[in-house]
């Protein structure tokens, strides 16, 4: 997780580490994570352990409602916040403080004195004070764990409020402050022409709401609406006509005979991977063969790789062993390609036997939350897994997608896998079974029946579904864009921002690239030119508030928004401008501020006055943050200027770098800002190749090579 200091202790001894080393080190403090459930398990003796030492050491007590090593149970025994404060303060531990993220919920319940509640978003200045305070201070943050409310809103037994987050495609600038903020694996690449953006997978959503946090206008609440389900223009065929379909589907190449079966079922941990294990080892039951499931999550089974190792007698005797091992799988239903990836998942698969279904579809990994430029090429992992098993026993399909088209909710996409490798002849037990297993598991029954039945018909002839359209066709998000449909998006981007003559300029600039690239390299594809026009465009339609006024009033926004959600909404807008944002006193940071519908009008308000852009009556013109925009424009155009003047053989990788440097520009406000200093620096280091020749490090770089 990119940081600096990490032990490792048994269960209890928390921080021990710490005390012995603390002596020899000139670091004088540390934070120690514990979850509640240790803390009444042992952990509380380890905090008793430091006071007695003097350790100068904070921890930092989650309090979640769940033991989220062993798949989320509740903590074992009696135990509340006000419990363990009055225990450490029974103790002497130096001081207390209770962050939640709702304080509400701690009016009228009494605290020990001097123990105050704060809100989460306080968080950073309170661990800066701890941190100063000296011997052993104490953290107690107060929230019911993500992925353990979603779950428990599955099964109507948590509160689920009505609002949820969307995210302007066209305001995201793909900077990934919100992954920053929130941590969190619901943020997803959107691919775009203007380059990779974020969204929000509503399906896996927790409703934290912490990415909103993240310094970007592009955030949304839409309060009272539902994700849409079913688009009409791509579900499933009416009821009668799908319960046609599925009755005529020939019966898979088994003949329901019980024969053994080693299954491997591996994904990301949270979206059903578990289940499909426990489905299928109930339904051998239900046969009364058997069965046995070993689920290996990890200790960190929300968002990592979780793999279920399920094995089928075919008969009512044991199995033997529960794992299977190295090369003995005989059917793989691999959820996930980066968690099949895994060396463990890799050594029991075997060419020429395992019958493997994968899922082509790449989750976001936890890197992509602090790295927006990650690769998500899934064809290097799809490809280890056809050479692992042989591409005829290999089945790929987007059942990631296909979930999301025919039911609106990717999490069923496990479930059509096992539907996809039961129609394959690869899961031997019958429909029957698993029909009666989905049925006692008791979550979203016939929405589980209809994924299953639906695996089965994309395995069969997934024609069948709409005989009258074509099948898809896959999208090539790689393939290069021809320079003039650049060109053409571009110009019309930026007459819509500002005017015809705005447009102009950036022609004209672009123009003398190309030509000094065709000069060059008259043969070849001009991948100069479409970098530089990329980037020029970026920097000539700055996100200023005007354009975040016509990005919100143009007419997309309403669209996405109507493709995504249905039903009675309204919405907040959260921003935070300048002259309102308040700053965080720990970080000098803008605070937003929240908004509500009535700022739709401001918004159409402000797109009309784009013409004043530039103008003595821009009055947003006059801050430090558009002047450093205006700039950057300056600066890159006269770079741009000094390569079509001096671009040669020598200097044609440079110029690509060049062309391409504006692309790290990206954010709002402060995140943006950080970056502008190493843009200058870079900027100015490859102009004066092209103005003064090579420097002398590059000059010796050249002749080392």
């Amino acid at each position: 997780m990119d940081r600096d200091t990490a032990g490792l202790t048994q269960m209890g001894g928390e921080g021990a580490d710490w005390i012995g080393l603390s002596g020899y080190t000139q670091m004088p403090h540390v934070f120690q994570n514990m979850g509640e459930g240790t803390y009444f398990h042992s952990g509380y003796l380890a905090i008793r352990q430091a006071i007695a030492a003097g350790a100068n050491i904070t921890y930092k007590i989650l309090f979640n409602d769940a033991v989220a090593m062993t798949g989320g149970q509740a903590v074992d025994g009696q135990i509340s916040v006000p419990q363990i404060c009055q225990q450490l303060r029974g103790e002497g531990v130096a001081k207390i403080v209770v962050t939640t993220d709702d304080t509400t919920r701690y009016k009228g319940v009494a605290l020990p004195d001097g123990i105050q509640v704060h809100d989460r978003h306080e968080l950073d200045r309170l661990q800066r004070e701890l941190r100063d305070t000296p011997g052993v201070t104490v953290l107690i943050h107060d929230q019911v764990c993500a992925a353990e409310k979603r779950r428990r809103r599955r099964q109507k037994t948590f509160p689920d409020p009505a609002k949820r987050l969307l995210i302007n495609t066209a305001v995201c600038e793909g900077c990934g402050d919100c992954g920053v903020a929130s941590n969190c694996l619901s943020l997803v690449p959107v691919e775009t022409p203007f380059g990779r953006k974020r969204a929000i997978d509503q399906s896996s959503c927790n409703k934290d709401y912490t990415c909103v946090d993240g310094f970007c206008p592009s955030f949304v609440s839409v309060i009272g609406g539902t994700p849409r389900k079913k688009p009409a223009s791509s579900g499933l065929p009416d009821a009668d006509t799908l319960q046609k379909v599925i009755a005529d589907l020939p019966a898979p190449s088994h003949a329901f005979e019980p024969a053994s079966c080693n299954l491997l079922v591996v994904g990301v941990g949270g979206t059903g991977v578990v289940t499909i294990g426990a489905i299928v080892s109930m339904a051998a039951h239900l046969e009364g063969r058997g069965a046995s499931v070993l689920d290996i999550t990890g200790l960190a089974q929300k968002g990592g790789t979780v793999m279920s190792h399920v094995r089928v007698a075919s008969g009512s005797d044991t199995t033997g062993a529960v794992r299977i091992d190295a090369g003995q799988a005989d059917v793989a239903i691999l959820c996930d390609a980066v968690a099949a990836n895994n060396p463990d998942v890799l050594a029991t698969l075997r060419r020429g036997h395992t019958r493997a279904v994968l899922n082509t579809w790449v989750a976001p990994t936890a890197e992509f939350t602090h790295n927006p430029d990650v690769n998500m090429d899934a064809e290097p992992l799809l490809g280890t897994i056809r050479q692992t098993v042989g591409a005829d026993t290999a089945w790929e399909l987007d059942a990631h997608g296909l979930a999301e088209r025919y039911f609106g909710d990717s999490i069923l996409s496990n479930m059509l896998m096992l539907g996809y490798a039961w129609q394959r002849g690869s899961v031997p037990v019958s429909r029957d079974a698993l029909s009666r297993a989905i049925e006692l598991n008791g979550v979203a029954v016939e929405k589980n029946r209809q994924a299953f039945d639906l695996g089965r018909v994309l395995a069969h002839d997934p024609g069948l579904l709409h005989p009258d359209r074509p099948a898809p066709q896959p999208v090539r998000i790689h393939a290069p864009e021809p320079l003039d449909a650049i060109m053409a998006r571009c110009t019309a981007y930026l007459a819509a921002y500002q005017n015809q003559g705005y447009a102009k300029q950036f022609e004209q600039d672009i123009e003398r690239i190309r030509a000094a690239e065709a000069a060059l390299r008259p043969n070849a594809r001009p991948h100069l030119t479409a970098k530089a026009a990329y980037s020029l465009h970026k920097l000539m339609a700055y996100k200023d508030e005007y354009e975040i006024g016509r990005l919100f009033t143009n007419g997309e926004f309403q669209q996405q928004l109507e493709a995504q959600f249905e039903g009675d909404y309204t919405l907040q807008f959260h921003l935070a401008p300048p002259i309102l944002a308040k700053r965080d006193p720990a970080t000098g940071v803008p605070r937003k501020i929240t908004f509500g519908p009535w700022l739709e009008h401001v918004f159409r308000l402000l797109a009309h006055g784009r013409h004043l852009r530039g103008t003595w009556l821009d009055v947003f013109g006059y801050t430090a943050e558009r002047r450093m925009e205006r700039r950057l424009l300056r600066d890159y155009r006269r770079a741009l200027r000094a390569v079509a003047k001096g671009l040669n053989e020598d200097n044609f990788v440079q110029a690509l770098e060049l062309a391409d440097l504006p692309r790290q520009l990206r954010g709002f406000g402060h995140v943006k800002a950080r970056q502008v200093d190493p843009f200058d620096t870079r900027l100015a280091e490859l102009t004066e190749t092209f103005t003064h020749g090579p420097s002398a490090s590059t000059n010796e770089a050249h002749s080392t090579a």
